[in-house]
């Protein structure tokens, strides 16, 4: 059925008025029977009709738009009310003639003829009865005609077929109002109230979706019974198809519903962006391609591009996935591909601006301007992988600096303490949430350059955890052999890193992977002087105080001496960042007297130094007096620099027995059982009584016992702690050693030699007994370290005992 409106004549308001609806009288089998006893007129105007055909009985509001048809209207609606109602042949004709009619129609009553809001008349008119046009007696002004009526043959009451036909009509007729969305609900109603079997048939039949053609074909019928199967028959192909169309509809509907959702969310969105000034998806897509076509890629990386960019295109921008890949997309614009800052190869003003920045470190600025002058020579060069390596505070991060200056490149830095991730490194896949490439190359796409200076800091800080180990990760990123096509598992790609300069810092060589320290190029930091300490204090840590504390030199002054006092007193180091802390808290000493209009002395004093310092702390640390027999000065290595230790050993009663305290490792343990089994062995020639040896028990203590001690250094301390115990006799005053012993009388070489010099020249001592191997790192060390100290150096430890052991007598000396 036709999805139109049913309104009851009765109740009819011009509001509600249509001209596709179908108004349905209150027609009862009187008033049926009524209308089939009226007598028709022998002549009545024609009135044609183009896309519609009228049943008896049946309502319908037509509009009247031809200037024949209104003035047709207007006479018979002032007359007698009644027309003939024919269908045209052919829609498309203006003017139809006789020879453009149907000759076969239905009389019709004029209702009531209604003036619309628009200028057109429309009238409601209702069937009576079906006529035949005998003969066209006139076309003007409108058609008029002489007609016959044509009778209805109507089956037996009895007749079950043709009742089945009804009862089947009402049913497909209610069937097909619930399947159409479009048909309200009321029509049931109407449906099921029509007793008439003529008018039911010819409503139904009025609101199929049949042609003007098919629906004539109904109409010319006059066996009630035929018109009625016909009926049925269209029904039951209207049906079928409106089934099938909601079937499809249901199976396509949350697709096309959901697509079409997307599409105007997105249309708004493009549309609200547009309005805020911002950029549309579109737009983006082509800033993309547009910014892509100016970059230095080579053919494989610019066909992935293009095919990354598609696969943007392609997505839906609400989606997770979306922003992850515009996010790669991004990445691979913003690098740096084949863009290097110049180089400036001025090799007098790159020194200049490592001596400015530090004082000291010859070797590495040496290695430096080597670099300069190779790359300067040959235009295009690897760069090397240097590490440094030296205790903190020596200057080490921020050399990296300075060497980015003196080449006039960017300058990176990332800290590697505590990494255990090896994503870090090489960033993670793109399929992961929250994927980002590796701090490598992000790092290299806010340099914005493809060969910046790069400090990887505290590369001996590394560690492994269940995400892998990232120290082996490194070994891509600094191997010049391989970083030329670094792989960034977010990236995808190969990221040339040939042209970068690494600069790897490190405080303690051993706990660095030996593949990964293979691949770099060492350069020992090592401690400062104090004479160094005091010009760097002078030339950048005091001037840089100052500034940062808000005043200036005209308001603080300190001297040489002061800064010496302060080295000497208040700090134990190999760097300086602890004196750089001491002088900051003397300078806040000053700006808090000049913030409170207090007089102070505008020339530091000492007494000015220890009232903002406090009593000197670190005097009590160095050589303290040995006038008590067994108490030796070591030499030991620490990862903070060099540093001094005491051993003591003191005799009692006993079996021979020995016992040590002090938080010793096991190669101290073990230095100590060597020594005292060497002086068993070895008595007489030492000069020890053996009876003494195997009555008296032996207890060696090194002090501070909270702090863990171990290595291969201490073993001739040992020795001559032991000695000097049983023999009763005194060390040499201000004498230091270092170095391992064998059973077989031997002394080993150690390490560490620069930094065990340094703190015994801070520790104020005068002599020093070292493995005659040893001689070749005092001579690596500048003649300034050296100035005021003695060397002995040994090979047996009988000349330990020569060069350390005094005649001179002891306090308290015990007679054994």
């Amino acid at each position: 059925m036709s999805d139109k409106k049913i309104l009851n004549i009765d109740s009819l308001s011009l509001q509600e008025l249509d001209t596709d609806a179908e108004l349905i009288p209150l027609m009862t089998p009187e008033d049926e029977e009524e209308m089939n006893n009226e007598v028709l007129p022998e002549t009545l105007p024609i009135l044609p009709l183009r896309n519609m055909v009228l049943f008896p009985g049946v309502v319908i509001p037509i509009t009247a738009g031809r200037d024949k048809s209104i003035k047709l209207i207007n006479d018979a609606n002032a007359g007698g009310k009644i027309i003939g109602v024919v269908s045209q042949k052919d829609e498309s004709v203006e003017e139809p003639t006789a020879a453009d009619i149907n000759t076969v129609g239905t009389v019709a009553r004029i209702l009531r003829v209604l003036k619309m809001p628009d200028g057109n008349t429309t009238v409601i008119i209702q069937g009576k009865k079906r006529f035949e046009i005998d003969t066209v007696t006139t076309e003007q002004p409108y058609l008029m005609a002489t007609i016959n009526e044509v009778s209805e043959t109507k089956p037996e009451k009895t007749d079950v077929e043709f009742t089945t036909i009804i009862e089947s009509i009402k049913d497909l007729a209610i069937q097909i109002i619930k399947e159409s969305p479009n048909i309200p609900t009321e029509a049931t109603f109407a449906i099921k109230n029509i007793e008439s079997e003529s008018f039911l048939v010819n409503f139904v039949s009025s609101n199929m979706n049949l042609t003007v053609a098919e629906k004539q074909g109904l109409l010319v019928k006059n066996d009630l019974k035929a018109r009625a199967l016909e009926t049925l028959r269209h029904m039951n192909l209207e049906l079928q198809k409106l089934e099938l169309k909601n079937d499809i509809q249901s199976k396509v509907r949350f697709d096309l519903d959901q697509q079409q959702k997307e599409y105007f969310l997105h249309q708004q969105m493009k549309t609200i962006q547009e309005e805020l000034g911002g950029v549309s998806h579109d737009q983006e897509i082509e800033e993309m391609r547009k910014k892509g076509k100016g970059k230095k890629w080579n053919d494989k990386t610019k066909s992935h591009f293009e095919k990354e960019l598609s696969k943007l295109q392609r997505m839906n921008p609400q989606v997770a996935e979306y922003a992850t890949q515009r996010n790669y997309l991004e990445l691979m614009l913003d690098l740096p591909w084949g863009t290097f800052s110049k180089d400036k190869f001025d090799l007098k003003r790159a020194e200049k601006v490592l001596h400015r920045d530090h004082y000291g470190l010859d070797d590495v600025k040496r290695r430096i301007i080597e670099y300069l002058a190779v790359l300067k020579l040959r235009n295009d060069m690897k760069s090397p992988i240097l590490c440094l390596y030296g205790p903190p505070g020596v200057g080490k991060t921020s050399i990296g600096k300075s060497v980015a200056e003196a080449l006039g490149r960017e300058y990176i830095r990332i800290s590697l303490g505590g990494l255990r991730d090896e994503a870090e490194i090489r960033g993670h896949r793109k399929t992961y949430i929250g994927a980002m490439p590796g701090r490598i190359i992000q790092s290299i796409k806010k340099a914005g350059t493809s060969n910046p200076v790069f400090v990887l800091d505290e590369i001996d800080k590394l560690s492994s955890g269940h995400n892998g180990d990232p120290s082996s990760a490194l070994l891509e990123v600094l191997d010049p052999e391989q970083n030329s096509e670094f792989y960034d598992n977010f990236l995808e790609l190969g990221f040339d890193l040939s042209k970068v300069m690494f600069i790897a810092t490190s405080n303690n060589m051993s706990t660095i992977q030996p593949a990964l320290r293979d691949r770099m190029e060492i350069i020992n930091m090592t401690g400062y002087t104090i004479e160094e300490k005091t010009e760097i204090a002078k030339k950048h840590l005091l001037p840089k105080q100052i500034r940062e504390h808000g005043l200036t030199t005209k308001d603080i002054s300190v001297g040489k001496k002061q800064l010496e006092k302060i080295i000497i007193g208040y700090t134990r180091e190999s760097g300086v960042r602890g004196l750089e802390k001491q002088i900051a808290k003397m300078i806040r000493h000053i700006a808090k007297a000049i913030a409170m209009e207090e007089e102070y002395n505008v020339k530091v004093t000492d007494a000015d130094v220890i009232e903002a310092l406090g009593a000197p702390k670190m005097e009590r640390d160095k050589y303290e007096n040995n006038d008590v027999a067994g108490v030796v000065t070591g030499l030991a290595w620490t990862s903070v620099g060099g540093d001094i230790l005491f051993i003591e050993s003191i005799l009692s009663k006993g079996k021979g027995t020995m016992t040590m305290t002090g938080n010793l490792g096991t190669v101290m343990k073990e230095s100590a059982t060597i020594a005292l089994e060497y002086i068993k062995a070895n008595a007489e020639s030492l000069g020890i009584s053996p009876e003494v040896v195997s009555s008296y028990n032996v207890h060696i203590h090194v002090p501070e016992g909270a702090t863990p001690k171990d290595g291969p250094s201490a073993g001739v301390a040992m020795l001559t702690s032991l000695v000097s115990s049983f023999t009763q006799k005194r060390v040499k005053k201000q004498m230091a050693m270092t170095g391992e012993i064998t059973l077989r009388g031997k002394v080993l070489p150690v390490g560490g030699i620069k930094e065990k010099i340094l703190a015994a020249k801070r520790a104020n001592i005068k002599e020093i007994l070292l493995c005659e191997d040893n001689k070749r790192d005092i001579d690596e060390i500048k003649e300034e370290y050296l100035q005021g100290l003695t060397f002995h150096y040994v090979k047996e430890m009988s000349d330990v005992i020569k060069y350390a052991i005094t005649d001179e007598p002891v306090k308290n000396a015990k007679t054994l």
